[in-house]
């Protein structure tokens, strides 16, 4: 790649190319932005094929669809090629619908999606440093295969997930619960290739007592859809009470990715380490692996259908579910999701409930009193805050309470805050660059003509 990229102004610098800074990246060069993206690995998706993370859960609130736009136009093209079965139903009814999609598949749909719309994308790159004068970020440091090189932009995007570029150019960040400052714990990820469904399925059906939480929904379960489910409690007890499991949860949480036999396992919980530390980063991932051996001896030991399993892979990197957030124009709050609060600002929507893994071992407690099929609108003001003027953060680092990002933070939610992050961004960039100028009437009326679900 021409080295004259880092002598050339963007309009729009993406950091980091998860599917919210894809999003983003997409939506800003839809409306006219020259856009770069900066990513660590050497592909698209983030946590969906960097961590092993699946499926997509939720687009819906009950039987409505509250999440469409980009987010939507990526499914479909999944779909259309055979790489998602779409939609279909959460067979525990956690969600209403979860989206089971091919990983692999994804990287590619990204790579020719950011391509048709005219982005420049750079593999194998970290921003080190972020430079400011006056209030406005003037460069990035960044580091890969060139060395040490600056880069500019009318506008950034952070979409790193930890809020790096922000916390480098002095926006305020908060980081964990307020009480104690710990976060989610994180979870490193296994998949497995060859598991005899019928056999899990059939244990399951003989024993709907060990499934409480899949119990009421049978029906679903019975159907030929992707499973899902959580369970084996007992012999979960079991094998820690005899020192063969160190996870600190107290179950087995499983999810079929629509290929036949093909599982993600969602049950490694690492607690007490920080995503924005290398030192406890790295330690988190040789925790993960440990915990990914143990469970792969109680799998094939303990749960019917995994003897002959083939484990696909760990991580490949451990998965994060908070870290720093912005304290942004505006905070939000578990008290805006539950009571459904409209936001004259709102630029997405979504019906994730609140689900917060116990930062310190056992338990996840997760609640969403608002009536069943009710849906909860999301703030541009989240996403930008007044100290940095042409900066906006998009994706699970926005400017929420602990509680409230434990509901935002899942896929298909920050892939719409994404999409709002790069109108906004392109817009910004087409005038005095300050994020905060943005006329959000002319954002919402852009968002909608583009296909995101919007209630005006």
């Amino acid at each position: 790649m021409e080295r004259t990229l880092y002598t050339k102004k963007f309009d729009v610098v993406v950091v980091g190319g998860g599917v919210s800074g894809c999003a983003a990246a997409l939506a800003a060069a839809r409306n006219g932005a020259d856009v770069l993206v900066l990513e660590q690995n050497g592909y698209l998706g983030g946590t969906l094929t960097g961590c092993g993370v699946g499926p997509m859960m939720t687009f819906h609130a009950g039987e409505k669809q509250v999440i469409l736009g980009i987010m939507e136009e990526l499914v479909e093209e999944l779909v259309r090629r055979g790489q998602s079965p779409g939609h279909v139903p959460d067979t525990k009814q956690y969600t209403s619908t979860i989206t089971p999609f091919d990983a692999e598949g994804l990287k590619l749909l990204l790579d020719e999606k950011l391509a048709e719309a005219g982005c420049t994308v750079l593999f194998h790159t970290f921003v080190g440093a972020v430079q400011t004068e006056h209030g406005s970020i003037t460069g990035l440091t960044v580091c890969n295969k060139d060395g040490l090189n600056g880069l500019s932009a009318k506008v950034y995007i952070d979409a790193t997930g930890d809020g790096d570029v922000a916390a480098w150019a002095g926006a305020p960040m908060a980081k964990g619960r307020p009480e104690d400052g710990a976060a989610q714990p994180m979870t490193m990820k296994m998949k497995y290739c060859g598991v005899d469904t019928e056999q899990l399925k059939g244990y399951v059906l003989s024993n709907p007592e060990k499934f409480p939480k899949l119990a009421p929904y049978m029906e679903i379960f019975r159907r030929p859809v992707p499973v899902d489910l959580e369970g084996f409690d007992d012999a979960f007890a079991r094998a820690k009470a005899a020192g063969e499991l160190s996870i600190r949860r107290e179950n087995v949480l499983m999810f079929a990715t629509g290929r036949p036999g093909e599982y993600i396992i969602n049950t490694t919980r690492i607690v007490d380490h920080d995503g924005t530390d290398a030192a406890s980063l790295s330690e988190a991932e040789q925790i993960g692996r440990r915990q990914c051996a143990e469970l792969d001896r109680f799998l094939r030991e303990q749960v019917p259908g995994f003897q002959q399993a083939m484990l696909e892979f760990t991580g490949p990197s451990v998965g994060v579910r908070g870290s720093r957030q912005l304290i942004g124009k505006y905070t939000l709050t578990a008290e805006d999701i539950l009571a459904c609060r409209p936001f004259e600002d709102r630029i997405a929507h979504s019906a994730y409930p609140i689900d917060i893994h116990n930062p310190k071992g056992e338990g996840t407690d997760s609640t969403f009193a608002a009536q069943k099929g009710a849906f909860y609108a999301i703030p541009y003001s989240i996403m930008i805050c007044p100290q940095i003027r042409n900066l906006i953060v998009t994706g699970r680092c926005v400017s929420a309470t602990f509680e409230a990002q434990a509901a935002i933070r899942t896929t298909p939610t920050v892939g719409a805050m994404g999409q709002a992050a790069g109108v906004a961004a392109a817009m910004a960039a087409a005038g005095s660059g300050n994020t905060g100028e943005v006329n959000v009437k002319q954002l919402q009326r852009t968002l909608v003509e583009q296909g995101a679900y919007l209630e005006l």
